[in-house]
């Protein structure tokens, strides 16, 4: 790098005339001083001091600045990055008149402008650096910040940047923000976009939300969500292939430029470990062939869930649900019938239990409760008792059903904890309920009819029928609406109030497990001419559901378990953990962690923090960074236990092939920068604009002579060296 230097000063007309009158009028004044002092040689060295000083006075008037050049003796430097992440294989790239055969994709595109000899020309004036940024190697996301601003920052003597990228960032600061650090040293920026701003048609299967584990001889639903850009609807028949052998076919109608969710059912007969993975047909317009498949993990195996039905007395709804319940090979139950007047408590087969659970332990074991017509009076249920059905299901995960009846004992339970897991509020001014001679029937909200707990036929329109055609009840408790944050399945079809119709069939979260309420007593009407067909299925889902999430991974003292069950990449998962200690109680003080190990072999450790010392619950989050199966190990120093488990997070790298590019983006980058958007087939503008900008101006340092301390210093010492003289030649 060579330099030159100079003084220049920045006067006006008026400091200059102003500085050169001072100084003659000084000049001659000194003059006619020193001759009038007989030409003392003591006076005429004072009057050229004098005369010093008015000079200098002057010249700082006219504002000297020592300016210093600094000019590169390399050539001016282009940086031209371009963009090598996933989401450059979309093949949306066409030339000509569109053509489905003769796109290609992004990456090809910027290959063919990096290797243009168009290039040549502009490298005899300028030095052309090419870079690629996002490795797709790496999975990490475009991140268009971090390049720019490295070149603003690191590479010297910078003309112009060439930007070639989709513009489609997921991290990193804004673009934009890179983007006026280069406007500030007026370096310009020539996004070249590429890729199509519009989606090309394309079927792609976004989600396959498969439950972590299943029942041998149950039927497994497996929900999906297939995104389409096609711009008709059409039908296709999507298969759900089993590690088996097995497969199950669906029939979908997807919709047009919108999504599509829908489940296809699996029925499993053996124990073990399968992947299922479901296949989209590909369509005959599309462009993207490698997203129409998706897979995903689950266990079968047999289950053992713990029932504790309480009741009062045991009116028919009971007697039928206790024959449900105690019929399915899948479900132990224990049954708590209180049957006050008399006393003891009712019973007589190995189902009947004589008090309610006493303890922790022993209450803690049940996966699902549920309460019949009870309450606090007639030495039923007591206050304690509710707090620890409020904390079973809020740090246990368990579930919790209530099935109130006409003797509104349901209403005693508002003044305990379990007042804040009641999903509906109730009429105080009808305790009994409501009785009719004739039948009243279930009206199957839309929730209700995509939910997996009402579905009593295989498919929407024949469950929709048998909901119409299920016998009535006569009688339904007294709500007047649901509470906020839950979920209504069923309302009265007919019986309306100020909030709407009433709900029948609430559900909602509590902590970390589910809560439903059924407004009626006539679900055991439902065997009329079909038996057991649609009574036993619904009761079975409802336990099931409720009871899953607790049975994700248990062993002899550790329970784990997490929300979503399947969750996305970067899509933060609730981990839960209940420990018990070698005695079987709750530990309430101790270290627990987890071991996570990504499918790439990455570890990570997540440690859990205490939120219910009484019951043994732990909480952490995890956000995971990778698909596919993670192992997860979860141990604590106080147990010297440990527990294995698996979570399956599904979705794909952060840069998925297929999405639209993002022209807005470059836009705004080169109208900051002042630079200009062009397209991947104009190779001749871009070297044509790089090679119109001229060269970067010399770096120039100022330095300010007029007002720099030292300058005011030698003013200064100047007039006291003036002062002094005069008083050693005798002037006052």
């Amino acid at each position: 790098m060579t330099s030159s230097s100079q003084l220049v000063f920045l006067w006006t007309p008026w400091t200059l005339l102003i500085a050169v009158v001072a100084f003659v009028v000084a000049a001659v004044c000194g003059y006619i001083a020193w001759r009038r002092s007989g030409y003392r040689k003591s006076i005429g060295c004072l009057e050229l001091l004098r005369l010093a000083i008015v000079a200098a006075a002057g010249v700082l008037l006219n504002q000297p600045e020592w300016v210093e050049e600094f000019r590169p003796e390399q050539k001016p430097r282009v940086a031209v990055l371009w963009d090598s992440s996933g989401s450059m294989e979309t093949r949306d790239v066409v030339h000509g008149e569109y053509a489905t055969q003769a796109a290609s994709s992004r990456s090809q595109a910027v290959t063919s402008l990096l290797s243009d000899p168009a290039w040549e020309p502009l490298r005899e004036r300028m030095e052309v650096t090419m870079s690629p940024f996002d490795d797709r190697d790496q999975a990490s996301g475009t991140d268009i910040h971090g390049p720019l601003t490295q070149a603003a920052t690191k590479l010297e003597n910078l003309l112009g940047v060439v930007l070639m990228t989709d513009g489609d960032w997921n991290q990193g600061p804004p673009p934009v923000e890179a983007a006026s650090r280069l406007r500030l040293k007026n370096v310009p920026v020539i996004a070249v976009q590429v890729g199509s701003s519009t989606q090309l048609p394309d079927l792609e299967l976004l989600s396959l939300d498969a439950p972590t584990f299943g029942v041998a001889g149950k039927t497994v639903r497996v929900p999906f969500t297939i995104q389409s850009s096609l711009p008709r609807e059409h039908v296709a028949l999507v298969t759900l292939k089993v590690s088996d052998g097995s497969e199950v076919t669906k029939e979908v109608r997807i919709a047009p430029q919108g999504r599509t969710s829908d489940a296809i059912l699996w029925r499993p007969t053996e124990l073990g470990d399968y992947t299922v993975t479901l296949d989209v047909p590909l369509h005959s317009d599309e462009t993207i062939v490698d997203n129409n498949s998706r897979e995903a993990p689950i266990a079968i195996r047999e289950e053992k869930l713990n029932v504790l039905l309480v009741e009062s007395v045991p009116r028919w709804e009971y007697r039928y649900l206790r024959n449900a319940l105690s019929r399915d090979p899948g479900v132990e139950v224990a049954c708590l019938l209180f049957h006050p007047g008399l006393s003891k408590v009712g019973g007589g087969s190995k189902d009947y239990i004589k008090s309610f659970p006493d303890g922790l332990d022993e209450l803690s074991k049940f996966d699902v409760v549920f309460l019949g017509d009870v309450g606090l009076d007639d030495g039923q249920l007591t206050d304690e008792q509710c707090r620890l059905l409020a904390g079973l299901v809020e740090q246990q995960a368990s579930g919790l059903v209530f099935l109130p009846g006409w003797q509104g004992r349901q209403f005693s339970l508002m003044d305990t904890e379990l007042s804040k897991l009641y999903p509906v509020v109730l009429d105080e001014a009808q305790p009994g309920g409501w009785g009719s001679r004739l039948p009243n029937h279930f009206a199957l909200t839309a929730l209700g009819r995509r939910s997996l707990l009402t579905k009593l036929a295989d498919t929407q329109d024949q469950n929709s029928e048998v909901w119409e055609g299920l016998p009535g009840f006569q009688w339904y408790a007294p709500v007047l609406r649901s509470k906020a944050g839950t979920d209504v399945l069923c309302v009265h079809k007919d019986a309306t109030n100020q909030y709407g119709r009433l709900p029948l069939l609430v559900t909602q979260t509590y902590g970390a497990g589910k809560v439903l309420f059924m407004g009626t007593d006539g679900a055991w009407r439902w065997r009329k001419g079909v038996e057991d067909r649609y009574h036993y299925r619904f009761w079975g889902q409802v336990v099931r559901w409720m009871a899953y999430q607790r049975n994700m991974a248990e062993g002899s003292d550790m329970r784990l378990y997490y929300s979503p069950d399947q969750p996305q990449v970067r899509q933060t998962c609730v981990l839960r953990a209940n420990v018990m200690e070698a005695s079987g109680e709750p530990l309430s003080k101790g270290t627990v962690v987890a071991r996570i190990v990504a499918p790439s072999g990455t570890a990570q450790t997540v440690r859990f923090n205490s939120t219910g010392e009484e019951w043994g619950a732990f909480t952490a989050q995890y956000i995971p960074e990778e698909p596919g199966t993670h192992q997860v190990t979860l141990s604590s120093d106080a147990t010297d236990s440990t527990l294995e488990a698996t979570l399956y997070v599904q979705g794909s790298a952060m840069e998925p092939v297929g999405h639209p590019a993002r022209p807005e983006v470059l836009e705004e980058i080169a109208r900051v920068t002042e630079g200009q958007v062009l397209e991947v087939s104009q190779i001749d503008q871009i070297v044509d604009y790089l090679a119109s900008l001229p060269d970067p101006p010399p770096a120039v340092r100022r330095l300010q002579v007029w007002n720099h301390p030292l300058a005011a210093a030698g003013v200064i010492l100047l007039l006291g060296v003036f002062w002094v003289v005069r008083k050693v030649v005798g002037l006052i």
